[in-house]
């Protein structure tokens, strides 16, 4: 026997199935823009490489004075 006429359960299961798919749509295009734009900053593109990160070290001192040394006696 086929169904040729969608009761009230199909129409609200369909709405949902396509709200779904419309915020599964946008997360993917979300995640497809964030990635567009971080490959075209190539500069900034840091792999993961087993090497500390240039980044992520600490800011060396750029003073003029010299470290003063203690002198032991």
């Amino acid at each position: 026997m086929a169904i040729t006429r969608d009761s009230e359960i199909h129409t609200r299961r369909f709405s949902r199935n396509a709200g779904l798919g419309v915020v599964l749509l946008g997360f993917v295009a979300i995640v497809f823009g964030l990635t567009v734009v971080k490959v075209e900053r190539g500069n900034k593109l840091e792999g993961f490489d087993h090497q500390p990160r240039v980044s992520a070290l600490p800011a060396e001192p750029t003073s003029a004075a010299p470290a003063k040394t203690e002198v032991a006696k």
